[in-house]
This record gives C-alpha cells, sequence and structure tokens, in this order.
C-alpha cells in the first residue's frame, strides 16, 4: 500500500500516514479528561439531548442554539455505545446508564473528525502540489486550537470537517464540471451549516465556482447556482427537520440567540483584534508569519492568476468568515476553527513562497530543500510543543478531579453545595446549584437557603485577591466571606496537578 507502480517505496504517502499518525495520536490521547466531574462547559448541551433521544425516541433537540445534526451523530454513537456495555454486562436497561457513560465514545466522534479532516486538507491541498498538501495537512494536524477542541463533544470541530468536505468537493466540481459534482459540493455546505449556523459562510466557495465555471453559458452558471442553493437547503432540512416541524420554538430561540450575539459591551476591545490575537497563539509567531505570507501570495494569485478562482476560493472564504465571527459580540478561541484549514494551508503557500526566494538565483536544489525544511521547522516544532504539552496536562489528575473526589467521599448525599461557574459537576445525588461569582450574595444568604458547602475558584476569586487596589469591592467581599466561612479543604495546582487553585468551605449554620 505504500509502494508505487514500479515496487518502489511511496515516500509521500509514507509522510501522509505518518502525518495522519500524529494527528490521531495527538487527538485522541486524554479524552477521559474531565470525564464526568469537569466537562467543558457547552458539552452537556449537546450530549445530554443526544442521550435524550436514544432514550425517547423523540428527536427533537427542543433547543436550536445549535442545529441538531451532530446531536443525531453523537445519538448514533450512544447506540452503538450502550449495545457494547450491554455485551460486556456492564448494564442491562437505558435507565441504568446516565449521560457520563457516554462522553468518552462521544469525544472519540469528535476526535474521529478532526484528524479525518487532516486527510481531507490533505486531497484539497495536491491541487497546489504534494509539497503544499503534506505540509498544510502537517501543520493543521499539530495545530494548537484544532487539536484541543477535538477533544470535547462541541461542533466547532464537525463544522470545520464538513467546511473542508465542501471545499475538497467543490475544487472536484471545478475539475469534473459536472451539476452533479456541484450538487455534492452543495451538500456538504447543508450539512456544515446543519451542524452550526455560522457553517453556512462555505456556501461562498461553490458559488464562486459556480459562478467561475470555465466555458459555462450564463444560464449554465445561473443552474449551477441554483443547484447548489437547493442540495444545500435540502441537505439541512435533512439533518436538522425541527429546524422546520417545530418552527415557533426555532424561531424564538433564534431571536434570542442573535440578540445576545449583538450585544456589545462598552469600551470593549474589538472582536477583529481579539481573534487575531487567539490566532497568534494558535499558530505561533513564526506560523502567523508564515501565514500572513501565504496569504499575501493567494490575493497576488486570485488577481494575476493563474488560475485565479482556485486561489481566490480559500482566501475569500477565510477574509468572509473572519468578518462574520468579528461582527459577533460573543468570542470565543473555536468559533475560528473553520479558517483553520485553510490557514494551514496559506501557512504552505507561505513556506514554498519563501523557500523560492531563498533559492532564487541558485541552481543548486539542494538550497531550495534546505530552506523548505528550516521553514518547515520554524512553521511545525512551536505548534507541536504546544500541542503535545495539551495532551501531557490532560493526562495528569486536575485539582477539579481532586476537589470533586474529597466531595464525593466526605459530602453527604442530599447536600446543598453551591459552585463557583460550572468547574465541577456533582451527581445528581447532590443539589448542586452553579453561580457566576460567590461575592454576589451575602453569607446570611447562603445560609437561609440550607447551603452547606461553598466552592470558591481562583478563575473567578484570583484576579480579585491578586490586584485588591484595581478591585477593592470583590477584594473585600471575597476575603470576608473566605473568613466567615471554615475551610474544609483546599487544592491548589502544581506542576503534576494542573487547574485553578479551588476552596472548599463549610457554611456555618
Amino acid at each position: 500500500m505504500i509502494r508505487d507502480s514500479d515496487g518502489r517505496l511511496d515516500y509521500e504517502r509514507v509522510i501522509l500516514l505518518l502525518v495522519l499518525g500524529v494527528a490521531g495520536l495527538l487527538r485522541f490521547s486524554g479524552l477521559r479528561q474531565g470525564i464526568p466531574f469537569s466537562v467543558g462547559i457547552d458539552e452537556p448541551e449537546v450530549m445530554e439531548r443526544a442521550v435524550r433521544m436514544m432514550k425517547t425516541a423523540d428527536f427533537n433537540p427542543r433547543f436550536f442554539d445549535y442545529p441538531s445534526l451532530y446531536m443525531y451523530m453523537e445519538t448514533t454513537v450512544a447506540v452503538f455505545r450502550f449495545l457494547a456495555g450491554a455485551m460486556t454486562g456492564r448494564w442491562a436497561a437505558l435507565a441504568q446508564t446516565t449521560t457520563a457513560d457516554y462522553y468518552l465514545w462521544g469525544r472519540m466522534l469528535t476526535a474521529a473528525l478532526g484528524t479525518s479532516t487532516i486527510a481531507l486538507l490533505y486531497a484539497a491541498g495536491r491541487r497546489w502540489g504534494r509539497e503544499v498538501a503534506l505540509l498544510s495537512a502537517a501543520m493543521l494536524a499539530v495545530m494548537p486550537l484544532h487539536v484541543r477542541e477535538s477533544h470535547f463533544t462541541l461542533t466547532d470541530v464537525p463544522t470545520t470537517f464538513f467546511v473542508t468536505l465542501a471545499f475538497l468537493l467543490t475544487l472536484r466540481a471545478r475539475e469534473r464540471g459536472t451539476t452533479r459534482a456541484f450538487v455534492f459540493a452543495g451538500i456538504a455546505s447543508g450539512l456544515a451549516a446543519a451542524t452550526k449556523y455560522n457553517g453556512v459562510v462555505v456556501m461562498l466557495i461553490p458559488f464562486m465556482a459556480a459562478a467561475a465555471l470555465d466555458g459555462a453559458t450564463p444560464r449554465r452558471r445561473v443552474r449551477l447556482l441554483a443547484a447548489i442553493a437547493v442540495a444545500a437547503f435540502l441537505a439541512f432540512l435533512a439533518a436538522a427537520p425541527y429546524t422546520f416541524l417545530d418552527l415557533p420554538n426555532f424561531l424564538n430561540q433564534f431571536a434570542r440567540l442573535a440578540s445576545e450575539y449583538r450585544l456589545r459591551p462598552a469600551n470593549a476591545e474589538p472582536q477583529w483584534s481579539i481573534y487575531l490575537k487567539h490566532l497568534r497563539i494558535a499558530l505561533g509567531w513564526s506560523g502567523s508569519l508564515l501565514v500572513m505570507t501565504g496569504l499575501a501570495v493567494g490575493v497576488y494569485r486570485s488577481v494575476r492568476g493563474p488560475d485565479r478562482i482556485r486561489w481566490a476560493m480559500p482566501v475569500a472564504f477565510a477574509v468572509a468568515y473572519f468578518y462574520f465571527v468579528s461582527n459577533q459580540s460573543l468570542v470565543f478561541a473555536r468559533y475560528l476553527l473553520p479558517i483553520v484549514p485553510f490557514l494551514s494551508l496559506a501557512g504552505a503557500w507561505g513556506v514554498m513562497a519563501l523557500a523560492e526566494l531563498a533559492a532564487a538565483g541558485i541552481s543548486m536544489p539542494v538550497v531550495r530543500r534546505a530552506a523548505i525544511v528550516a521553514l518547515i521547522l520554524v512553521a511545525l516544532v512551536p505548534a507541536g510543543t504546544s500541542a503535545f504539552a495539551f495532551n501531557w496536562n490532560a493526562s495528569k489528575v486536575w485539582t477539579t478531579e481532586q476537589a470533586y473526589d474529597w466531595l464525593v467521599q466526605r459530602v453527604p448525599a442530599q447536600s446543598k453545595v453551591v459552585i463557583e461557574t460550572r468547574i465541577i459537576l456533582l451527581p445528581p445525588q447532590y443539589r448542586t446549584e452553579y453561580v457566576k461569582q460567590l461575592r454576589l450574595k451575602p453569607l446570611d444568604e447562603y445560609a437561609a437557603k440550607e447551603t452547606d458547602y461553598l466552592v470558591a475558584s481562583s478563575e473567578i476569586f484570583g484576579r480579585f485577591l491578586n490586584d485588591p487596589r484595581s478591585y477593592p469591592a470583590e477584594y473585600a467581599a471575597y476575603t470576608t466571606l473566605f473568613r466567615e466561612t471554615q475551610e474544609v479543604a483546599r487544592f491548589v495546582p502544581t506542576s503534576q496537578h494542573p487547574g485553578p487553585e479551588l476552596r472548599i468551605l463549610k457554611v456555618p449554620r
């Protein structure tokens, strides 16, 4: 399988397998971290509905912050997880399982989609040559942002998979020029939108390809545009049917969601600036410079050609999508994931352009190869180091796990525990309440509501205690709270136990 038709070793395929192996290792290792006590903040939004669908056969999510395709995918995985558990004697009925039993397999689905995205990017990058294809795949394989988000049951990595699939199918549609090929690109675009609404921006890519198809008449181009739009709509309808079957509920929730994204705090840093910082962290300084160089090359080739539309599609999508998310008030680094494959492609363009520049005027191929190797190391080593560090930390026992174990072992069932943020998720036998900041209520109010324990997190109180001059009121409130309660346990982060500092406080009655 790794030899060409002449029986020689196919080095391109060997390198691709190594890249995919590294990508899979980074994405599948450490998946158990935080289960079930400290899963990602939005993971329950997907998993609880997926498990409910499996247990009730009611496929209306009644939740439209996300479309339902990924929930249905997780429901399918949950079915297989239950069957596997039943065959090994772990449980004999659905009622014996909880959502926590399905998180690991759910995360494995995300990791598989994340790893598969690297293969899709490689296939797309082949249009620019094998060096660009392999390098862009390698850059995405070790990109810390994509590696980290591939560990959670969230919609951003699956959306990125379908966006990259739509890009690949559009490139093939341009080469084949058939309506059927463009319809497949439209279907992939609809599936991207059915995974997360912002995936609809990828429609720009097949639309551009159809509108600029070589040799097509204006009428054929209009027909292709219509075919893409209809295919995308039908795919969205099939993958998220209750968007229409439960239309009033969808419209109400969508309007509420849209209003949240429009809220802009006064004097806040512009969203585009925050996202650029996130990208700089994800790419590193060296990677950022290579991506900027590659985007400049892409813009130039989009204007001067040859084959301008092939260069214009990834550049136009990256710019359009960045503009789209930068005009929303809610800012999370993972929202940038759909453009990460395109930035990896641009980074590969940048490496090749700089290598050609370094070897300009020199007829020795070894100089060009040496320049490429040096630039590859610059592009991959910092990002890869960061990605491996994330997985290394994920394999450790975090302070959240220490605090969770202490609570379930020492706090009686039915005790009321108030936790700052959703940093720890307790089993249902506890009366758990989550608050943004413990200081927002006086201690008397906690006692009046029969609260037994408070859990304070340094992610909240840390900045107040560390800078009392800037936060005098907050500092006073937390020091008073800590003084008037009994601290029964404290978990301080170390090199072996990362995480926030957590203090467990007993409320006096």
